[in-house]
């Protein structure tokens, strides 16, 4: 049975990218229509792929740096500075996956990039600095997944961080913002109260001494 190259990724559960990847390294191959569409025998890519897939000691170790703006780009060097030192004491060749986002924005190059990595079998270990570098709220989804597919999870520092560092911040003001966003222009005098108080909220939040970094 041949199928196009979104029913073959679904079959597999994988992403429609780690097939052309697995093809433009010679793992796989698969057939072209007359108009250049991709078309592969299921059957055989089951078996293939089987042995395409890396075993538990040749998957990658990859650590996830995190921070929420461009401010804080020397706060990245310094995970990224962490999870290279300390992979490196555990003897393990790392590759590092960096992000600039909001902990509560599920689309990020990085974290899209990850997690189908880690649903392709392709991660054996992921190093975090701290629980909430992945996702402010759902890292325990992603904690889940890791489990299914084999991938052991890491986290250097376990401690309990401060309630109000930079990153959280940046977490409040984002729902401040998009909470006003669906409220304004609306007619409710209510409603228009409501978006005040959160806009003093945001106020008074940026108005606060810049905490100190994890």
């Amino acid at each position: 049975m041949k199928v196009s190259i979104k029913a073959a990724a679904q079959e597999l559960g994988v992403r429609e990218e780690t097939l052309r990847r697995w093809e433009q390294a010679g793992k796989i191959t698969a057939e072209r229509t007359a108009g250049g569409h991709r078309r592969y025998n299921l059957a055989s890519l089951r078996l293939m792929t089987e042995s395409s897939r890396p075993k538990l000691g040749e998957r990658v170790t990859i650590g996830y740096a995190r921070v929420s703006s461009q401010d804080q780009l020397p706060d990245l060097q310094r995970q990224v500075g962490l999870l290279e030192l300390y992979c490196a004491t555990k003897g393990w060749t790392c590759e590092i996956i960096q992000d600039r986002g909001s902990g509560l924005n599920y689309h990020k190059r990085g974290l899209r990039d990850l997690l189908g990595r880690i649903c392709s079998g392709e991660v054996g270990r992921l190093v975090l600095t701290h629980h909430d570098r992945l996702l402010r709220f759902g890292a325990e989804l992603v904690f889940a997944l890791c489990e299914h597919f084999g991938t052991e999870v890491i986290i250097i520092n376990t401690a309990q961080e401060r309630s109000f560092d930079d990153d959280l911040v940046q977490d409040v003001l984002e729902i401040i913002t998009v909470f006003s966003a669906r409220l304004y222009g609306s007619r409710s005098h209510k409603n228009k109260q409501v978006m005040q108080q959160l806009k003093e909220v945001a106020d008074e939040i940026s108005r606060q001494d810049p905490p100190r970094g994890d």
